[in-house]
């Protein structure tokens, strides 16, 4: 292989690279696109790239001297990391204004591929106080916020385990639903919470897909509407899939109720 076209692959390895990272981490599919094609544009005078991008895959082509390389990448998972986006986005910018070698750039981007996410006791803390201030917005007492906050750290606890046990989006919200108002049930029946409904609002909250339907929506404000599509259709699945959890178990708490 000669240095040329071992440098152009490398620029396209550390193009997807960059896309992989951003998209498995909640950057909308346009965002993903256009990194892609900045960072495959800086270098070499490459003149014709293409970058097509879905929720759950990445296709790359570049058009160099004649010869025309293509590149495929399957999502096969995707998580809430905001941070890494913004790192990624800082990367391209900087890549793109210096003369950072390929090499240099996917030793980077493969940092910060590998940071973790913040740490357990992080999450459970901010996920308390998340989901608490919510309940609070709704006029909750200071007991019903206090449920709410421990309710809302222990379904963090319990998502995390459930994440790392690579349980389907559909089954992990369904059990976050059902474990968030039996946890509210709890708190009411033994007398510390009083109202059961925004004690399960403001825990289920952390479950709501924001970051989904925002995307849906500006993908397709850009007129990427498959992307807008699905991530639609991935928002309303989350949403049904809470429903169905919380009402359930409403159904047969209140039945259980009804039958002493």
């Amino acid at each position: 292989m000669d240095a040329t076209k071992k440098e152009l692959k490398g620029l396209l390895v550390m193009a997807l690279i960059a896309g992989r990272i951003m998209l498995r981490n909640g950057a909308e599919t346009y965002r993903v696109e256009d990194t892609i094609l900045r960072l495959c544009k800086s270098r070499m005078n490459i003149k014709y790239a293409e970058a097509f991008v879905t929720p759950t895959g990445i296709f790359m082509t570049v058009e160099y001297r004649d010869e025309v390389l293509s590149y495929t990448y399957r999502i096969k998972s995707r998580n809430i990391d905001l941070n890494k986006v913004t790192l990624v986005n800082e990367f391209s910018r900087n890549f793109v204004n210096s003369d950072m070698t390929t090499e240099e750039g996917s030793s980077i981007l493969k940092e910060i591929e590998k940071k973790k996410t913040y740490s357990l006791p992080v999450q459970l803390f901010f996920g308390g106080i998340s989901g608490s201030f919510f309940a609070l917005l709704s006029g909750v007492r200071f007991l019903d916020l206090v449920c709410t906050f421990i309710s809302s750290l222990s379904l963090i606890g319990v998502l995390y385990y459930l994440n790392k046990s690579k349980f389907s989006f559909f089954l992990k919200n369904i059990l976050g639903g059902m474990i968030a108002t039996i946890l509210s049930i709890f708190f009411v029946e033994v007398g510390i919470g009083h109202d059961l409904n925004k004690i399960i609002i403001g825990t289920i909250i952390l479950l709501v897909p924001g970051v989904a339907i925002t995307n849906a929506i500006r993908d397709s404000i850009t007129e990427d509407f498959l992307s807008g599509l699905s991530r639609g259709i991935e928002a309303l699945i989350i949403a049904l899939s809470i429903a169905f959890g919380v009402g359930i178990t409403l159904r047969i708490y209140f039945q259980a109720l009804g039958g002493m």
